[in-house]
């Protein structure tokens, strides 16, 4: 049976302990967010945590750092003061202590540094609450300590701002800029978890453009798409402007198709060429940006699937379809399901330019009805659609190579309805093309 927060704060408390729910849970409650993950802060040890629950009902996840966790569900922290810091990632000791208010004090971010006990008594000595109320992120105590103490801070100060809707502290955001090279310290798992979260922020879009040395500190690849100008008529922002919009018009939840609009330009300024009139061009781009994508993203440690998601997409951005077959065609190349994922990636792409290219949507609204039908009908768009297989190319005495270029053919006059899928049609055509 599922205990309650309720009850394990009660029983600590029954036992002579000090209890509160802190951080980001005690903040989401505040501003009326949905609580998903509750930390417990306490002045018990961990052993005498473990007396209160007993050992069946524990596990001692990071006792070094007087964390286990209870019934499973719950993360229960002994108050602590942390030592000092030498790689910018985590404490050399912790000491504990009977303090909360010492205990908060070693919290990254005033929001975030707010206990709340189990009747919902608030212990707030940093001015958090205020700080709800302004929207603001800000530091407990000294930015430059803070962030020099982990360096990941710095990177999820910026994805609170994101995922918040809130401003950064002067002194705060002005640390940020000065010392976001420490990110380089961090690991990839990290880096790649606190980007997919800024990226689906409500104000991403600010806290990128604002803050986009904090992304070149990790994802150098950046650096050159920052300022750049495209010179096309159908662009009023620079590259990195351009992707950030793009980005931020796909829905918040599709984390994916975000992800994948953040890396989709990253090839631009590596490919531009400019005519005699000074306008821009980038041809290339999409095969340019989704082999960085690839080594930019195994870096960073996202999974394979996740990888070769992005990857395929870039990879086929900015190629025209125009017609019926052409969307076939896709379908033939990148599977149905990638292929609506690439029309919703395009109409993206299109809200970052200027305006009147987002006209071109309406178009795509009917490719994508197309593709409906399409799968509806199970019209032929792959060689395991086609009417005939391998084996009949060999009944027809074709062999090798041959075999694989006639079928090719075949995919290609049935998708563009030169043929229709019919073995008769299709076998009378392969004995005149290829003599067989």
């Amino acid at each position: 049976m599922k205990k309650s927060c309720e009850e394990v704060l009660s029983r600590l408390e029954s036992a002579g302990y000090e209890a509160y729910m802190v951080g980001g849970c005690v903040r989401d409650r505040i501003m009326g967010r949905n609580v998903h993950d509750i930390d417990i802060t306490t002045s018990a040890h961990p052993e005498e945590v473990t007396a209160v629950f007993g050992e069946e009902n524990i596990i001692p996840t990071g006792i070094k750092h007087g964390t286990v966790t209870v019934y499973r569900e719950y993360e229960v922290t002994t108050y602590r003061i942390d030592g000092s810091y030498k790689d910018s990632r985590r404490p050399e000791s912790v000491t504990f202590t009977r303090s909360l208010e010492e205990d908060l004090s070693r919290r990254d971010f005033t929001v975030n540094a707010i206990a709340m006990d189990i009747r919902g008594g608030i212990t707030d000595p940093f001015g958090g609450r205020e700080d709800i109320s302004r929207r603001l992120i800000r530091c407990v105590g000294e930015p430059e300590k803070r962030f020099s103490e982990d360096a990941l801070r710095i990177l999820r100060a910026v994805r609170f701002a994101s995922q918040l809707g809130f401003g950064i502290e002067e002194s705060t955001a002005a640390a940020i800029h000065s010392m976001c090279g420490l990110l380089r310290n961090i690991s990839h798992e990290r880096v790649s978890e606190e980007l997919d979260k800024l990226i689906c922020g409500e104000n991403c879009v600010q806290v990128l453009l604002d803050f986009s040395d904090v992304i070149t500190a990790v994802i150098p690849e950046f650096q050159p798409s920052i300022g750049f100008e495209q010179r096309t008529p159908y662009h009023r922002y620079d590259v990195w402007e351009h992707t950030v919009r793009a980005m931020a018009s796909a829905p918040a939840e599709d984390m994916a198709l975000r992800r994948t609009l953040f890396f989709h330009d990253i090839g631009k300024p590596a490919c531009a060429t400019y005519d005699e009139t000074g306008r821009g061009h980038f041809k290339g781009h999409d095969k340019v940006g989704a082999e960085m994508t690839g080594e930019i993203m195994k870096r960073l440690r996202w999974d394979n699937h996740t990888i070769d998601e992005a990857v395929t997409l870039i990879s086929v951005h900015s190629e025209k379809l125009k017609t019926r077959a052409d969307v076939k065609r896709m379908m033939s190349r990148i599977g149905d399901e990638m292929f609506f994922r690439l029309m919703e990636m395009k109409k993206c792409d299109n809200l970052g330019k200027n305006e009147f290219v987002a006209e071109e949507n309406t178009f795509f609204d009917s490719l994508i009805a197309d593709g409906h039908e399409i799968v509806e009908k199970d019209e032929c768009r792959s060689l395991q659609g086609l009417a005939v297989s391998g084996r009949d190319m060999i009944a027809a005495g074709l062999s090798g190579e041959y075999i694989g270029t006639a079928l090719d053919t075949l995919l290609e006059q049935v998708i563009y309805g030169a043929l229709p899928n019919e073995k008769n049609a299709l076998m009378d055509y392969i004995r005149g093309t290829f003599n067989a």
